[in-house]
């Protein structure tokens, strides 16, 4: 059997996916996409994500959708996920200034954790840990469309030196953006599932490829844009070291408490996935437009926190998905493997007994 691409010796303690994200953050690093080149990565990332969410359409039955619609209660677990638990950590580590954090690099961390939850890489984590698709889609783009508003006020009211006055200048064109990027591909691949689908049922490695295809070029696209910026050359090696070991506190806070407080609520498996991946993450893509916004001139510095979360996030988030994949992947086998055995324990036992063999 030809061995998957992504897959290593069983010998080495690394996952083949994260290689390739670290490979792409490197590649990133060397040649970043800058000028024309940076519009292409840019529009070949917008098409990846429509694509992406044309594909889940297709796959997705109409009733699917509409139960994913319903699931208020996941809903709601996610939007308190991102909106409340995330900014009372970040006023929490207000303790860390300036002994830990210089107040620049905290601005950025609190904004960080106002901005909605990431849809496109939730959903494909979501999908590759066979969790509740279905509820991810409607709740990362319901996270999204409500971070619209609510993220600029919650910017205005806690951020230090923040006003009110951030979030109409972008609105209507992230909404747009979302219904454009998100919502239209996958009501058009609901239309034409019943004819899209059944090639697409054939060609389960394509969807799987898009899945991750898709991480890597935004993890390009972004990172190539920081380094454009030169964002990076602005911090102390040891200030970004005290930046990340936060944020790495900050994540395990937020995947513990989001898997942990989902089984507590009684949520069944599939949507634990889908509340684990959705409450945890953070969106750069939503984030870039909106610190632009609020910080004009200073967007660049204020945005490293978050550009350093995203990637941290999704090489975290590809770790526990595989492995929420192998969990199901045994838990199915499980019944499969013991029937084989049953029927070869009553086969030495009929043996026995033929041969007068004591049982």
């Amino acid at each position: 059997m030809r061995r998957p691409l992504s897959a290593l010796p069983s010998w080495l303690p690394v996952d083949g996916y994260i290689l390739a994200l670290v490979g792409t953050v490197g590649l990133a690093a060397l040649l970043p996409a800058s000028g024309p080149a940076a519009g292409v990565a840019d529009g070949a990332s917008t098409g990846a994500i429509a694509l992406l969410f044309f594909l889940y359409g297709v796959r997705l039955s109409t009733r699917e959708a509409m139960a994913g619609l319903r699931h208020w209660r996941l809903h709601l677990t996610v939007l308190v996920c991102t909106f409340a638990i995330f900014p009372l950590l970040g006023l929490a580590a207000r303790a860390l200034v300036p002994f830990v954090l210089p107040p620049t690099l905290y601005t950025g961390l609190l904004f960080l954790c106002l901005v909605p939850s990431t849809v496109q890489s939730s959903i494909a984590f979501t999908s590759l840990a066979r969790g509740n698709v279905a509820a991810a889609i409607c709740a990362g783009s319901f996270s999204s469309i409500v971070g619209i508003v609510v993220t600029p006020l919650l910017a205005g009211l806690i951020l230090p030196g923040g006003d009110g006055d951030g979030g109409g200048g972008f609105s209507a064109d992230s909404l747009l953006s979302i219904v454009c990027q998100l919502l239209l591909p996958f009501a058009v691949g609901q239309l034409l599932r019943r004819w899209v689908g059944p090639i697409l049922t054939r060609h389960q490695k394509v969807l799987r490829s898009v899945d991750r295809g898709s991480i890597l070029l935004v993890v390009y696209t972004a990172f190539s844009a920081g380094m454009v910026q030169g964002i990076w050359h602005q911090v102390s090696p040891l200030r970004l070291l005290c930046l990340l070991g936060v944020e790495a506190v900050l994540l395990a806070l937020m995947l513990t408490g989001t898997s942990y407080g989902a089984k507590k609520l009684g949520f069944p498996r599939e949507d634990r996935i889908a509340i684990t991946f959705a409450g945890s993450k953070k969106s750069l893509a939503a984030g870039l437009p909106m610190a632009s916004v609020l910080f004009g001139a200073q967007a660049g510095l204020a945005v490293l926190p978050l550009m350093l979360f995203h990637q941290m996030q999704l090489m975290v988030c590809a770790v526990l998905a595989k492995r929420y994949a192998a969990r199901a992947a045994t838990d199915e086998s499980a019944p499969r493997e013991a029937a084989p055995r049953a029927e070869g324990a009553l086969a030495e036992r009929a043996d026995a007994v033929v041969s007068g063999a004591p049982r």
